[in-house]
Protein backbone atom coordinates (compact mmCIF):
# COMPACT_ATOMS: atom_id res chain seq x y z
CA UNK A 1 0.00 0.00 0.00
CA UNK A 2 2.43 2.07 1.11
CA UNK A 3 4.93 1.89 -2.60
CA UNK A 4 1.19 2.48 -4.38
CA UNK A 5 0.90 5.70 -3.08
CA UNK A 6 4.49 6.41 -3.54
CA UNK A 7 3.95 5.28 -7.19
CA UNK A 8 1.08 7.39 -6.80
CA UNK A 9 2.31 10.52 -5.75
CA UNK A 10 5.56 10.15 -8.20
CA UNK A 11 3.12 10.10 -11.14
CA UNK A 12 1.52 13.21 -10.17
CA UNK A 13 5.09 15.20 -9.29
CA UNK A 14 6.00 14.40 -13.00
CA UNK A 15 2.70 15.33 -14.93
CA UNK A 16 2.21 17.92 -12.75
CA UNK A 17 6.29 18.84 -13.57
CA UNK A 18 5.84 18.59 -17.15
CA UNK A 19 2.53 20.81 -17.24
CA UNK A 20 4.69 23.30 -15.57
CA UNK A 21 7.11 22.77 -18.56
CA UNK A 22 4.71 23.64 -21.04
CA UNK A 23 3.05 26.83 -19.31
CA UNK A 24 6.20 28.52 -17.87
CA UNK A 25 7.77 27.37 -21.50
CA UNK A 26 4.59 29.61 -23.07
CA UNK A 27 5.31 32.44 -20.86
CA UNK A 28 9.32 32.58 -21.52
CA UNK A 29 9.25 31.82 -24.73
CA UNK A 30 8.47 36.13 -25.05
CA UNK A 31 11.84 36.84 -24.49
CA UNK A 32 13.34 35.43 -27.51
CA UNK A 33 9.59 36.07 -29.44
CA UNK A 34 9.42 40.02 -28.94
CA UNK A 35 11.95 40.67 -30.95
CA UNK A 36 10.09 39.37 -33.95
CA UNK A 37 6.59 40.24 -32.29
CA UNK A 38 7.90 44.10 -32.35
CA UNK A 39 9.03 43.88 -36.09
CA UNK A 40 6.29 42.07 -37.36
CA UNK A 41 3.82 44.50 -36.01
CA UNK A 42 5.83 47.24 -36.35
CA UNK A 43 6.49 48.44 -32.72
CA UNK A 44 9.43 49.33 -30.54
CA UNK A 45 10.51 46.54 -27.83
CA UNK A 46 9.21 48.04 -25.20
CA UNK A 47 5.54 48.35 -26.36
CA UNK A 48 5.81 44.63 -27.69
CA UNK A 49 6.38 43.83 -24.35
CA UNK A 50 2.91 44.99 -23.25
CA UNK A 51 1.62 41.37 -24.00
CA UNK A 52 3.94 40.07 -21.41
CA UNK A 53 2.87 42.70 -19.09
CA UNK A 54 -0.41 41.64 -20.01
CA UNK A 55 0.01 38.16 -19.00
CA UNK A 56 2.14 38.66 -15.59
CA UNK A 57 -0.43 41.23 -14.32
CA UNK A 58 -3.42 38.61 -15.38
CA UNK A 59 -1.84 36.02 -13.79
CA UNK A 60 -0.93 37.83 -10.78
CA UNK A 61 -4.30 38.60 -10.28
CA UNK A 62 -6.56 35.69 -10.93
CA UNK A 63 -4.15 33.97 -8.51
CA UNK A 64 -6.43 35.63 -6.17
CA UNK A 65 -9.39 34.03 -7.11
CA UNK A 66 -7.92 30.95 -7.79
CA UNK A 67 -6.54 30.70 -4.82
CA UNK A 68 -10.21 30.50 -2.81
CA UNK A 69 -11.61 28.47 -5.59
CA UNK A 70 -9.26 25.65 -5.31
CA UNK A 71 -9.68 25.69 -1.32
CA UNK A 72 -13.62 25.47 -1.88
CA UNK A 73 -13.87 23.09 -5.01
CA UNK A 74 -10.93 20.93 -4.96
CA UNK A 75 -7.20 21.80 -6.53
CA UNK A 76 -7.36 19.15 -9.03
CA UNK A 77 -11.05 20.34 -10.65
CA UNK A 78 -9.28 23.89 -10.87
CA UNK A 79 -6.30 22.86 -12.18
CA UNK A 80 -8.22 20.52 -14.77
CA UNK A 81 -10.26 23.50 -15.64
CA UNK A 82 -7.27 25.74 -16.07
CA UNK A 83 -5.06 24.23 -18.02
CA UNK A 84 -7.47 23.10 -20.41
CA UNK A 85 -8.26 27.31 -20.69
CA UNK A 86 -4.71 28.25 -20.89
CA UNK A 87 -4.26 25.81 -24.02
CA UNK A 88 -6.64 27.25 -25.93
CA UNK A 89 -5.82 31.17 -25.65
CA UNK A 90 -2.09 30.10 -26.05
CA UNK A 91 -3.24 28.74 -29.76
CA UNK A 92 -5.54 31.62 -30.30
CA UNK A 93 -2.34 33.68 -29.34
CA UNK A 94 -0.53 32.69 -32.48
CA UNK A 95 -3.23 34.01 -34.81
CA UNK A 96 -3.35 37.60 -33.27
CA UNK A 97 -3.54 40.05 -36.23
CA UNK A 98 -2.48 42.90 -34.24
CA UNK A 99 -0.54 44.11 -30.82
CA UNK A 100 -4.26 44.58 -28.87
CA UNK A 101 -5.56 41.01 -29.90
CA UNK A 102 -2.39 39.49 -28.71
CA UNK A 103 -2.30 41.21 -25.34
CA UNK A 104 -6.02 40.48 -25.19
CA UNK A 105 -5.08 36.42 -25.83
CA UNK A 106 -2.22 37.00 -23.44
CA UNK A 107 -3.55 38.33 -20.58
CA UNK A 108 -6.09 35.61 -20.53
CA UNK A 109 -4.01 33.30 -20.90
CA UNK A 110 -2.33 34.45 -17.75
CA UNK A 111 -5.43 34.37 -16.07
CA UNK A 112 -6.01 30.84 -16.56
CA UNK A 113 -2.15 30.13 -15.82
CA UNK A 114 -3.03 31.82 -12.27
CA UNK A 115 -4.78 28.49 -12.14
CA UNK A 116 -2.09 26.45 -12.60
CA UNK A 117 1.20 27.61 -11.12
CA UNK A 118 0.46 28.31 -7.72
CA UNK A 119 -2.27 25.39 -7.28
CA UNK A 120 -0.07 23.15 -8.60
CA UNK A 121 2.69 24.09 -5.88
CA UNK A 122 -0.53 24.12 -3.05
CA UNK A 123 -1.05 20.58 -4.34
CA UNK A 124 2.36 19.01 -3.85
CA UNK A 125 2.59 21.00 -0.36
CA UNK A 126 -0.71 19.02 0.71
CA UNK A 127 0.25 15.56 -0.70
CA UNK A 128 3.74 15.56 0.81
CA UNK A 129 5.16 15.85 4.75
CA UNK A 130 7.72 17.99 5.62
CA UNK A 131 10.98 15.91 5.25
CA UNK A 132 9.84 15.48 1.56
CA UNK A 133 7.74 18.87 0.33
CA UNK A 134 11.23 21.19 -0.45
CA UNK A 135 12.49 18.11 -2.60
CA UNK A 136 8.79 17.28 -4.50
CA UNK A 137 8.61 21.44 -5.06
CA UNK A 138 12.17 21.59 -5.87
CA UNK A 139 11.50 18.72 -8.49
CA UNK A 140 7.71 20.34 -10.31
CA UNK A 141 9.32 24.11 -9.89
CA UNK A 142 12.94 21.76 -11.68
CA UNK A 143 11.02 20.39 -14.14
CA UNK A 144 8.93 23.95 -14.96
CA UNK A 145 12.16 25.66 -15.13
CA UNK A 146 13.87 23.01 -17.84
CA UNK A 147 10.78 24.59 -19.84
CA UNK A 148 12.09 27.67 -19.24
CA UNK A 149 15.66 26.64 -20.55
CA UNK A 150 13.83 25.18 -23.47
CA UNK A 151 11.85 27.61 -24.44
CA UNK A 152 14.14 30.23 -25.61
CA UNK A 153 15.80 27.50 -27.48
CA UNK A 154 12.29 26.35 -28.81
CA UNK A 155 11.15 29.76 -29.53
CA UNK A 156 14.29 30.69 -31.35
CA UNK A 157 14.34 27.58 -33.25
CA UNK A 158 10.59 28.15 -34.60
CA UNK A 159 10.42 31.63 -34.91
CA UNK A 160 13.79 31.72 -37.07
CA UNK A 161 12.33 28.47 -39.59
CA UNK A 162 8.77 29.69 -39.82
CA UNK A 163 7.15 32.46 -37.51
CA UNK A 164 6.42 33.42 -33.75
CA UNK A 165 2.95 32.49 -34.30
CA UNK A 166 4.03 28.78 -34.32
CA UNK A 167 5.78 28.78 -31.30
CA UNK A 168 2.41 29.72 -29.33
CA UNK A 169 0.57 27.06 -31.05
CA UNK A 170 3.00 24.84 -30.55
CA UNK A 171 2.83 25.19 -26.65
CA UNK A 172 -0.70 25.35 -26.50
CA UNK A 173 -1.58 21.98 -28.26
CA UNK A 174 1.28 20.27 -26.12
CA UNK A 175 -1.08 21.89 -23.05
CA UNK A 176 -4.17 20.60 -24.65
CA UNK A 177 -3.11 16.92 -24.73
CA UNK A 178 -1.63 17.38 -21.41
CA UNK A 179 -4.49 18.55 -19.67
CA UNK A 180 -6.63 15.59 -21.32
CA UNK A 181 -4.11 13.50 -19.54
CA UNK A 182 -3.88 15.50 -16.33
CA UNK A 183 -7.99 15.07 -15.66
CA UNK A 184 -7.88 11.34 -16.73
CA UNK A 185 -4.78 10.74 -14.31
CA UNK A 186 -4.87 12.83 -11.26
CA UNK A 187 -6.40 11.95 -8.07
CA UNK A 188 -9.21 14.45 -7.26
CA UNK A 189 -8.69 16.01 -3.98
CA UNK A 190 -11.72 17.10 -1.12
CA UNK A 191 -12.35 20.72 -0.50
CA UNK A 192 -11.37 22.09 2.63
CA UNK A 193 -13.55 25.10 3.11
CA UNK A 194 -17.56 24.53 3.08
CA UNK A 195 -18.22 28.16 1.78
CA UNK A 196 -16.36 30.17 -0.44
CA UNK A 197 -15.86 33.77 1.17
CA UNK A 198 -12.90 35.55 -0.50
CA UNK A 199 -12.83 38.06 2.39
CA UNK A 200 -12.56 35.45 4.97
CA UNK A 201 -9.47 33.26 2.71
CA UNK A 202 -7.66 36.26 3.10
CA UNK A 203 -7.96 37.50 6.58
CA UNK A 204 -5.44 34.99 7.81
CA UNK A 205 -2.87 35.07 5.32
CA UNK A 206 -3.62 39.49 5.81
CA UNK A 207 -3.07 39.39 9.18
CA UNK A 208 -0.18 36.76 9.52
CA UNK A 209 3.02 39.07 10.12
CA UNK A 210 5.68 35.92 9.01
CA UNK A 211 3.63 35.07 5.96
CA UNK A 212 3.13 38.91 4.95
CA UNK A 213 6.49 39.54 4.97
CA UNK A 214 7.92 36.43 2.82
CA UNK A 215 4.83 37.45 0.01
CA UNK A 216 6.10 41.26 -0.04
CA UNK A 217 9.82 39.61 -0.47
CA UNK A 218 8.71 37.99 -3.42
CA UNK A 219 7.11 40.89 -5.06
CA UNK A 220 10.72 42.34 -5.10
CA UNK A 221 12.06 38.88 -6.52
CA UNK A 222 9.45 39.36 -8.95
CA UNK A 223 10.50 43.05 -10.13
CA UNK A 224 14.05 42.12 -10.42
CA UNK A 225 13.69 38.51 -12.27
CA UNK A 226 10.87 38.44 -14.29
CA UNK A 227 10.85 42.49 -14.84
CA UNK A 228 14.56 41.90 -16.55
CA UNK A 229 14.45 38.85 -17.76
CA UNK A 230 11.44 40.02 -20.72
CA UNK A 231 14.07 41.64 -22.16
CA UNK A 232 17.40 39.71 -21.76
CA UNK A 233 17.05 38.83 -25.41
CA UNK A 234 17.32 42.51 -26.36
CA UNK A 235 20.04 42.41 -23.91
CA UNK A 236 22.01 39.61 -25.75
CA UNK A 237 21.17 40.99 -29.22
CA UNK A 238 22.70 44.47 -28.62
CA UNK A 239 25.65 43.09 -27.28
CA UNK A 240 26.29 39.79 -30.08
CA UNK A 241 24.06 41.51 -32.99
CA UNK A 242 23.03 37.80 -33.32
CA UNK A 243 19.74 36.50 -35.08
CA UNK A 244 16.59 35.26 -32.86
CA UNK A 245 18.16 31.66 -33.40
CA UNK A 246 21.58 32.18 -31.11
CA UNK A 247 20.01 34.35 -29.08
CA UNK A 248 17.48 32.27 -27.98
CA UNK A 249 20.14 29.01 -27.69
CA UNK A 250 22.27 31.58 -25.40
CA UNK A 251 19.14 32.65 -23.03
CA UNK A 252 18.40 28.74 -22.16
CA UNK A 253 21.55 29.33 -19.94
CA UNK A 254 19.04 31.12 -17.58
CA UNK A 255 16.75 28.05 -17.61
CA UNK A 256 19.67 25.69 -17.42
CA UNK A 257 20.59 27.79 -14.48
CA UNK A 258 17.22 27.20 -12.66
CA UNK A 259 17.05 23.30 -13.52
CA UNK A 260 19.99 22.78 -11.24
CA UNK A 261 18.95 25.17 -8.94
CA UNK A 262 15.89 23.06 -8.45
CA UNK A 263 18.10 19.62 -8.09
CA UNK A 264 20.53 21.06 -5.88
CA UNK A 265 18.82 23.95 -3.77
CA UNK A 266 17.52 21.75 -0.48
CA UNK A 267 21.04 20.23 -0.02
CA UNK A 268 22.44 23.21 -0.21
CA UNK A 269 20.14 24.64 2.06
CA UNK A 270 20.66 21.55 4.67
CA UNK A 271 24.61 21.92 4.14
CA UNK A 272 24.98 25.51 4.53
CA UNK A 273 22.08 26.77 6.75
CA UNK A 274 19.31 28.68 6.16
CA UNK A 275 20.92 32.10 7.20
CA UNK A 276 24.11 31.76 4.95
CA UNK A 277 21.90 29.98 2.24
CA UNK A 278 20.04 33.25 1.75
CA UNK A 279 22.96 35.97 1.70
CA UNK A 280 24.99 33.33 -0.32
CA UNK A 281 21.69 33.21 -2.98
CA UNK A 282 22.03 36.91 -2.50
CA UNK A 283 25.49 37.35 -3.33
CA UNK A 284 24.87 34.85 -6.76
CA UNK A 285 21.99 36.92 -7.66
CA UNK A 286 24.02 40.56 -7.27
CA UNK A 287 27.23 38.84 -9.12
CA UNK A 288 24.97 37.20 -11.65
CA UNK A 289 22.99 40.27 -12.87
CA UNK A 290 26.01 42.97 -12.12
CA UNK A 291 27.82 40.79 -15.40
CA UNK A 292 25.25 41.39 -17.28
CA UNK A 293 24.73 44.81 -16.65
CA UNK A 294 28.81 45.38 -16.84
CA UNK A 295 30.11 42.63 -19.82
CA UNK A 296 29.91 42.94 -23.20
CA UNK A 297 31.23 39.77 -23.88
CA UNK A 298 28.88 37.13 -24.79
CA UNK A 299 30.90 33.92 -22.39
CA UNK A 300 30.59 36.48 -19.75
CA UNK A 301 27.08 37.13 -20.41
CA UNK A 302 26.30 33.84 -20.70
CA UNK A 303 27.65 32.35 -17.68
CA UNK A 304 25.36 35.96 -15.65
CA UNK A 305 22.42 34.21 -17.30
CA UNK A 306 23.27 30.81 -15.49
CA UNK A 307 23.98 31.77 -12.30
CA UNK A 308 20.89 34.10 -12.46
CA UNK A 309 18.67 31.16 -13.20
CA UNK A 310 20.44 29.67 -9.89
CA UNK A 311 19.96 32.49 -7.63
CA UNK A 312 16.48 32.75 -8.72
CA UNK A 313 15.28 29.30 -7.75
CA UNK A 314 17.27 29.04 -5.03
CA UNK A 315 14.91 32.20 -3.82
CA UNK A 316 11.62 31.30 -5.22
CA UNK A 317 11.51 27.51 -3.71
CA UNK A 318 12.76 27.94 -0.32
CA UNK A 319 10.51 31.41 0.08
CA UNK A 320 7.96 29.82 -1.41
CA UNK A 321 8.26 26.67 0.77
CA UNK A 322 8.32 28.49 4.06
CA UNK A 323 5.10 30.87 2.84
CA UNK A 324 3.38 27.51 2.50
CA UNK A 325 4.62 26.48 6.22
CA UNK A 326 3.06 29.48 7.78
CA UNK A 327 -0.37 28.46 6.99
CA UNK A 328 -0.56 24.79 6.43
CA UNK A 329 -3.94 24.69 6.24
CA UNK A 330 -4.97 27.00 3.37
CA UNK A 331 -1.86 26.50 1.01
CA UNK A 332 -4.22 27.29 -1.75
CA UNK A 333 -4.87 31.13 -0.27
CA UNK A 334 -0.82 30.75 0.47
CA UNK A 335 0.04 30.36 -2.92
CA UNK A 336 -2.35 33.00 -4.77
CA UNK A 337 -1.10 35.60 -2.79
CA UNK A 338 2.78 34.97 -2.78
CA UNK A 339 2.31 34.29 -6.89
CA UNK A 340 0.19 37.37 -6.93
CA UNK A 341 3.20 39.59 -5.77
CA UNK A 342 5.50 37.84 -7.45
CA UNK A 343 3.73 38.12 -10.59
CA UNK A 344 2.85 41.73 -10.23
CA UNK A 345 6.47 42.45 -9.18
CA UNK A 346 7.28 41.06 -12.50
CA UNK A 347 4.50 43.18 -14.42
CA UNK A 348 6.00 46.17 -12.81
CA UNK A 349 9.01 45.67 -13.33
CA UNK A 350 7.86 45.26 -17.03
CA UNK A 351 6.51 48.00 -17.48
CA UNK A 352 9.47 50.70 -15.16
CA UNK A 353 12.26 48.50 -17.26
CA UNK A 354 10.90 50.09 -20.55
CA UNK A 355 11.65 53.50 -19.41
CA UNK A 356 14.28 52.45 -18.06
CA UNK A 357 15.66 51.17 -21.33
CA UNK A 358 14.13 54.12 -23.18
CA UNK A 359 16.51 56.61 -21.28
CA UNK A 360 19.51 55.02 -20.28
CA UNK A 361 19.68 51.97 -21.98
CA UNK A 362 19.23 47.70 -21.41
CA UNK A 363 21.96 47.56 -19.17
CA UNK A 364 20.88 49.40 -16.50
CA UNK A 365 17.95 47.42 -15.20
CA UNK A 366 20.51 44.40 -14.46
CA UNK A 367 22.48 47.11 -12.41
CA UNK A 368 19.10 47.45 -10.54
CA UNK A 369 17.83 43.76 -10.49
CA UNK A 370 21.67 43.05 -8.51
CA UNK A 371 20.69 45.31 -6.27
CA UNK A 372 17.73 44.14 -4.98
CA UNK A 373 18.67 40.26 -5.10
CA UNK A 374 21.61 41.07 -2.86
CA UNK A 375 18.83 42.89 -0.67
CA UNK A 376 16.15 40.08 -0.83
CA UNK A 377 18.79 37.99 0.00
CA UNK A 378 20.06 40.08 3.35
CA UNK A 379 16.19 40.78 4.13
CA UNK A 380 15.47 36.88 3.99
CA UNK A 381 18.95 36.17 6.04
CA UNK A 382 17.57 38.74 8.82
CA UNK A 383 14.15 36.97 9.08
CA UNK A 384 15.79 33.46 9.28
CA UNK A 385 17.97 34.53 11.68
CA UNK A 386 14.50 36.21 13.98
CA UNK A 387 12.80 33.02 13.20
CA UNK A 388 15.19 30.87 14.55
CA UNK A 389 16.09 32.95 17.67
CA UNK A 390 12.17 33.04 18.48
CA UNK A 391 11.94 28.86 17.85
CA UNK A 392 14.95 28.15 20.41
CA UNK A 393 13.46 30.56 22.89
CA UNK A 394 10.41 28.84 22.59
CA UNK A 395 12.01 25.74 23.60
CA UNK A 396 13.33 27.42 26.26
CA UNK A 397 9.92 28.28 27.92
CA UNK A 398 8.77 24.71 27.16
Amino acid sequence: MELQKQNRLNRMVIILGFMAFLANGDNYAASTLLIDISKDFNLSYGTAALSVTAYMFAFGAFTLIFGPLSDRFGKVKVINIAAFGTSIFSILGGFAYDLPSLVFCRAVNGAFGAGIFPVMMAIVGQSFDDQHRHQALAKVLGLGFLGAAMATAIGGVLAYFGSWRLVYIFYGIGELALSVVMFKTLDRDHPIVEKLNFIKAYQAPLSNFKFMRIALTLLFVGFSVFGSFSYSGKLVQEITGYSILPVGLILSLYGFGTVIGGRTASKFKMKVGTTRYFIITGCIGFLSTFILFYSKEVLWVALGLFFFGVSFVFLQSTLVAAAQDQLPQARGTAMSLTSFNMFVGGAIGTRVNANIIATYGTPWIYLIAAVLLLAVGLVSTIFARNTAGQAVLQDSKG
